[in-house]
């Protein structure tokens, strides 16, 4: 998920989300349950849609004892909120949701959550893509701090009626072809505005950088945790500063208010979909069934979010935390997820499954999503993200939105130099 987008996901200065399970009685700093078979409160915190809306009354009518709180909240926000609790030694959640974006960071700080192969969860190793089972693996493989939810292999959502409207192809294999490139891409933008009597193409520059720098060899940093301005980070940067200056981007930061409104009222006509998208443009906008559809990613490739669930040790229904997440990511839950919200699971073998790789999703004018999705997944060479990534990310995309409504508007080239000293500022700090 990460939605994050991530799961918009999933994204932006945008929403963060902890997934933790609180209980309801007294309990040791991760060492177990203290429960004696009493009632026990999971609270769960994410962003974005992991799909849990859906599962919740479900696990609590197999489980009478358990009752689930799902607490929802801004992805940024969500994981700073986690580190400072972290760092207090109290206040985190029993199961709380990473983002890739953020999971080196705390996979540094693996001793203050539970090891998950004590658990039992190295039997589940080979039901995972291998960089996905490493990202939370510790490098000595002696800890597995967290359960991989879902992968973000990119596509392109966008609305048809919106396309038809403008005179565009609405096919999604024309419209395919109509940007091979991201230079094609801003092209076709500009007709879009010019045509629609200067309506916008997309939603935010920030949600045009990161895809773009997901598909770079080497993102912020590279893997020894060199921060690496002048590479991916400069190409996605112009991308995203000739979108602003082609006057493309609504300029709507992810996960608002304003950017779920833009949905409805048809504000962008075009935006970067992780596998994950899906579901939040679903109960964001459901009056827009049928409008959309999937088309292939400018520039092919790349990730854009990704989760992963992990218990940190302060939670006080360990055994409980556990017993959910090794319910939550068994294939027929994964599956309902995908079918319900789009996210793609990180199990691979279920993507030969024909619930996924037969499964259309007939809010999207029935695009065979299980296969696009799957084929984007399979094919992913993830980039390290750094122990830093989260907040240069944060830095660097405040930076874009001073080029595209702020004190930087119109002056690319004093934005660049913002963006690398904030980004500097962030990888230092």
């Amino acid at each position: 998920m990460k939605q994050s987008w991530s799961r918009l996901a999933r994204v932006l200065s945008a929403g963060a989300v902890s997934l933790a399970m609180v209980a309801a009685c007294s309990g040791n700093s991760g060492g177990g349950d203290s429960t004696s078979g009493g009632d026990v409160t999971l609270k769960i915190n994410f962003w974005g849609d992991f799909g849990l809306d859906e599962l919740k009354s479900k696990y609590e009518s197999a489980n009478p004892n358990v009752k689930i709180v799902l607490n929802t909240g801004e992805y940024n926000a969500q994981h700073e909120d986690l580190q400072k609790k972290l760092i207090a030694g109290n206040g985190a959640p029993d199961i709380a949701a990473i983002d890739e974006g953020f999971v080196v960071q705390f996979r540094g700080q693996a001793d203050k959550f539970v090891n998950l192969l004590d658990k039992g969860a190295g039997k589940y190793e080979q039901n995972y893509l291998p960089w996905k089972w490493k990202q939370t693996l510790t490098p000595d493989g002696k800890t597995q701090i967290g359960l991989g939810t879902d992968v973000g292999g990119l596509a392109m959502c966008y609305r048809t009626d919106l396309f038809k409207a403008a005179g565009l192809p609405t096919d999604r294999d024309q419209v395919s072809a109509l940007w091979p490139t991201w230079d094609a891409f801003i092209q076709t933008g500009q007709q879009y505005v010019a045509k629609s009597g200067g309506k916008k193409f997309v939603d935010a520059a920030t949600n045009i950088f990161n895809p773009v720098l997901g598909q770079q060899p080497v993102g912020f940093y590279d893997e020894s945790d060199t921060l690496k301005m002048d590479g991916g980070p400069r190409v996605a940067f112009d991308v995203a500063a000739k979108a602003i200056a082609a006057n493309l981007s609504a300029n709507l930061t992810a996960f608002s208010p304003e950017w779920n409104a833009g949905f409805v009222k048809g504000n962008f006509a075009v935006l970067a979909c992780p596998a994950w998208m899906q579901g939040h443009i679903k109960n964001t906008a459901p009056q827009t069934e049928g409008k959309w559809d999937v088309a292939a990613i400018p520039g092919g490739g790349g990730n854009w979010g990704g989760s992963f669930l992990t218990i940190p040790k302060q939670g006080k229904n360990v055994d409980e935390a556990y017993k959910f997440l090794e319910w939550l990511i068994q294939p027929e839950q994964q599956i309902e997820i995908f079918k319900q919200v789009g996210n793609l699971p990180s199990q691979p073998a279920l993507y030969q499954d024909p619930a996924i790789k037969d499964f259309t999703n007939p809010f999207f004018s029935n695009a065979p999503v299980g296969q696009i999705f799957s084929k984007t997944a399979e094919n992913l060479t993830p980039q390290y993200l750094g122990k830093k990534n989260g907040p240069t990310r944060v830095a660097v995309e405040n930076v874009l939105g001073r080029l595209s409504t702020g004190n930087l508007k119109g002056k690319p080239d004093q934005a660049w130099t913002e963006a690398v000293k904030e980004a500097e500022k962030a990888a230092t700090s």
